[in-house]
């Protein structure tokens, strides 16, 4: 009786993962469908350390922390997972950082750097600025449309006051207010 339990507690847990997994993204997808919303997810998985390596270039991808092959087969899902809803973004904005363009080019192919989503992870920028565009920004998605923007956890603390792992992603409406979460990808 005991094992029968011990193998049926780990089938129930991923039934009912799956389940809110399955109900999520039927909610993701409708949040986006109605629209005035923003798709606003931290860059894909990289390698596990914290920042770039002291100075990196910008416009050096070598000398970034970059998407690990984990980060790159997460783009391609969350890809996937768009287009298999036929769900088209009127923007697709990325940071400037190369782990946030190449999460957007493999997921959508496609990208506008958008530099209030660049990190200001130690950096002598003050995010106030940055955020204050993001909100202007926000506002002026119409109902019926959505963005998605590719950045760092710092952005989306800023805008949100949330924390996010890498991958996962939040549904922000006009008002800033975060109505979903999903790491579905």
């Amino acid at each position: 009786m005991k094992r029968r339990m011990a193998l049926a507690v780990p089938l129930l847990i991923s039934a009912l993962k799956a389940t809110a997994d399955s109900n999520n993204a039927t909610e993701i997808q409708a949040l986006l469908q109605a629209g005035a919303c923003v798709f606003v997810m931290r860059h894909a998985e990289t390698d596990s350390s914290i920042g770039d390596p002291p100075n990196f270039q910008l416009g050096d991808c070598r000398t970034q922390r970059n998407l690990n092959e984990a980060g790159r087969q997460q783009s391609h899902r969350l890809g996937q997972w768009f287009k298999t809803r036929q769900l088209r973004a009127r923007a697709i904005q990325s940071s400037a950082w190369c782990r946030c363009r190449d999460t957007a080019n493999l997921a959508f192919g496609t990208h506008t750097v958008l530099s209030a989503l660049n990190s200001t992870f130690n950096s002598t920028h003050l995010p106030d600025p940055l955020t204050q565009s993001l909100r202007l920004r926000l506002k002026a998605v119409p109902v019926g449309e959505f963005e998605v923007w590719v950045t760092h956890q710092v952005n989306i603390t800023a805008l949100t006051g949330e924390f996010t792992a890498m991958g996962e992603a939040l549904i922000v409406d006009a008002k800033g207010a975060v109505l979903a979460r999903t790491t579905l990808f």
